[in-house]
């Protein structure tokens, strides 16, 4: 489906990820942040999606345990800058697709 995200028209699919992680941008990620209610993005926050987009590319299937171990951030700060379902909106923030178990 399609979706306006800070004035790019964006193929999504039925939750929202984006189909395609190469349109992403932080300005897409404000956006979908905001979505989220999580909002504004910090510069820790741009660091861990930065991260995470690093992994993604390396071919890193993501999990908590890897983002609490990757020295970007702990647990703890993981949960507060992405509240709820960190790992999950982390990943569709960062423009990636849904993690591997996550509900």
């Amino acid at each position: 489906m399609k979706k306006l995200l800070a004035g790019h028209e964006c193929e999504t699919n039925e939750e929202g990820f984006l189909e395609d992680a190469e349109i992403w941008n932080q300005d897409i990620a404000r956006a979908l942040a905001q979505e989220l209610d999580i909002a504004p993005l910090t510069d820790e926050h741009l660091r861990v999606l930065a991260w995470l987009r690093e992994q993604h590319a390396a071919g890193v299937a993501m999990t908590l345990r890897k983002v609490g171990n990757s020295g970007v951030t702990d647990i703890k700060s993981f949960y507060a800058l992405f509240p709820g379902k960190p790992l999950k909106f982390a990943s569709k923030i960062a423009g990636l697709p849904k993690p591997v178990g996550c509900i």
